[in-house]
């Protein structure tokens, strides 16, 4: 994957590119010696924690995050670029299309993310999963970027930390890209969404691959959904979405009950990092700027 992902970074019109290791892996740095690359070796660690490593070790204005399982097209930076430095907005979400491997022969045109949303029940998910690639053509404002490929201010990124974090190391992976979204969202930030920015990527936790995921993978997933609202929600929202909520809550513990088990297990670890998380929150909630977060936001099919 890191040798079609890494040669698409290379040819961005005027980046920097540097290659972190979150496994430990030989291979990886020999491909980025190869290339004439840095590599900063941080394994083995989570997807935040060897985000916030790669954070730390550069200094640029302007931060793409890229995992090597997406392939950027080859003006993908020349096109977001310019949404990036509008008024008020901290990142971008590019037009994700699927692909089943890094071949070209293999990529399909079928959309894999027009940014990420968070409905009114707390649930993230994926804009435009599964429809034509043709579809979600205009460019708006998205709730988030997917982690995939995210385009983000440093500024932006500067003000989301919580404790020298900017992503959430106690999420791991899972939904720390929609935690972030969300503080960017509480602190007055805005995400545009640019189709015109394109990239293909092998998802290997989305709608469409869920059933063949980890159980300890859709379990954090679960839990973090938990911690989120928790560090994030405000009592205003929560009384407005209550019913919303409630009904969605019943429907998980059903869920969990009769269909995945391994499930319930989640519940227990949410209240394990609850403390944590509080302390967030009074760190994330004392800054606010805004009182209503734009749940449901999404771009126009």
């Amino acid at each position: 994957m890191l040798r079609w992902s890494l040669a698409a970074a290379l040819v961005q019109e005027d980046a920097r590119v540097l290659v972190v290791d979150a496994g430990r892996e030989e291979a990886t740095a020999a491909l980025a010696r190869e290339h004439g690359v840095p590599a900063l070796s941080v394994g083995p660690a989570s997807w935040a924690a060897a985000n916030n490593a790669a954070l730390a070790a550069t200094e640029a204005p302007e931060v793409l995050l890229l995992n090597d399982d997406c392939f950027l097209a080859p003006d993908f930076l020349a096109v977001a670029r310019p949404r990036l430095r509008e008024a008020g907005v901290g990142a971008v979400a590019p037009k994700l299309l699927r692909a089943r491997d890094p071949r070209p022969a293999d990529r399909l045109d079928e959309i894999d993310a027009a940014g990420m949303v968070l409905d009114r029940r707390r649930k993230n998910g994926l804009v435009g999963h599964g429809r034509p690639g043709a579809e979600f053509a205009t460019p708006g404002e998205a709730f988030g970027a997917d982690g995939a490929a995210a385009l983000y201010r440093r500024e932006t990124l500067a003000d989301c930390a919580v404790e020298g974090e900017v992503f959430d190391e106690d999420l791991a992976t899972y939904a720390s890209d929609v935690d972030l979204a969300w503080r960017a969202r509480l602190l007055g930030w805005r995400c545009a969404y640019e189709p015109g920015a394109r990239a293909w990527h092998v998802r290997s936790y989305g709608p469409s691959t869920r059933a063949q995921v980890a159980e300890a993978d859709r379990r954090t997933q679960f839990r973090n959904r938990y911690l989120m609202m928790l560090k994030n929600d405000t009592p205003a929202g929560l009384a407005r979405d209550a019913p919303e909520i409630a009904f969605y809550e019943g429907l998980a513990l059903g869920h969990s009950l009769l269909r995945e088990r391994h499930l319930l297990a989640g519940y227990r670890d949410a209240r394990r990092l609850a403390s944590r998380a509080r302390a967030r929150r009074r760190a994330i909630q004392s800054r606010r700027r805004v009182d209503r977060v734009p749940f449901g936001l999404a771009p126009e099919r």
